[in-house]
């Protein structure tokens, strides 16, 4: 199946977690908190710290460890806090 990260078509596998599918790309941060814009990517891995949020097809804070990819997806980098698109 195919995806989209930050603009850039990818492959990706049925199963993968939004998170593997990063971390095979070589990403390590793929959102930013909100105040000092430092750079977070997955941390706990099981859905509890919430460093992992993206947004996938316009919708924030999605948990890349715990959402798994469709096919199409639109995957991008969470700056901040987001509202919804």
């Amino acid at each position: 199946m195919r995806v989209t990260v930050d603009g850039v078509e990818v492959e990706a596998a049925s199963g993968q977690t939004v998170a593997a599918v990063l971390l095979r790309l070589g990403r390590v941060s793929w959102r930013t908190t909100r105040e000092a814009g430092r750079p977070r990517g997955i941390f706990c891995g099981i859905g509890v710290c919430h460093d992992c949020l993206v947004v996938v097809n316009g919708v924030p804070d999605v948990r890349a460890c715990q959402r798994l990819v469709g096919d199409g997806d639109d995957v991008r980098t969470q700056h901040g806090a987001e509202l919804p698109s």
